[in-house]
């Protein structure tokens, strides 16, 4: 027998102290959280998402823009619209192992980042962060990647503060498309 459909929101008793909040689940995040997709060790044939994702065409692994040494790609588990990541395509954990022309790109990267995120977004500022190591925070440690978050005046309200939950308003692949769209040429 059907449930009967109502227009109040089901109450569950018994799953938590009642408060006044509604919950927005995020379920996809669990696969992030459990580790799908990391590598299963340091090489680059131990599983590297970064490595196989210039193997797939830019809509079906989110990439903007391919450069020689690094290409820019959109953050499957972005803390804000837009999020993106540059990326060498050689398969190195540390900035150090970077070689002359690699950070030059890199470099030259993260400012069309910039660009585009402000012609596409409005974007009024930027976290741009390298996490090396697991200790200090990198999901993936064994292949350096490059953090480009954009910032609006205000965009931190209620929803992630109190709530815990962050509201992106686009899919992944109409922000790709966007910013591809709006990526500056060299």
């Amino acid at each position: 027998m059907l449930a009967r459909m109502t227009t109040e929101p089901e109450q569950q008793i018994g799953v938590g102290t009642p408060d006044a909040f509604q919950r927005l689940w995020t379920p996809h995040r669990m696969a992030y959280i459990q580790g799908e997709n990391k590598p299963s060790g340091p090489g680059s044939g131990d599983g590297c998402p970064f490595c196989s994702i210039p193997a797939k065409s830019d809509e079906d692994s989110l990439i903007i823009a391919r450069g020689e040494r690094v290409y820019a790609v959109l953050n499957l588990y972005p803390y804000n619209g837009g999020h993106c990541m540059i990326v060498p395509f050689r398969h190195v954990a540390d900035y150090t192992d970077l070689d002359d022309a690699e950070t030059v790109e890199l470099a030259d990267f993260t400012k069309r980042a910039m660009s585009a995120l402000r012609a596409a977004s409005g974007a009024h500022g930027f976290n741009i962060g390298l996490n090396q190591g697991s200790a200090a925070g990198a999901g993936i440690a064994a292949h350096l990647h490059q953090h480009i978050v954009p910032r609006w005046g205000g965009d931190t309200n209620f929803m992630p503060v109190i709530g815990n939950t962050k509201v992106l308003p686009q899919l992944l692949g109409d922000t790709r498309r966007m910013l591809a769209e709006h990526w500056p040429n060299g």
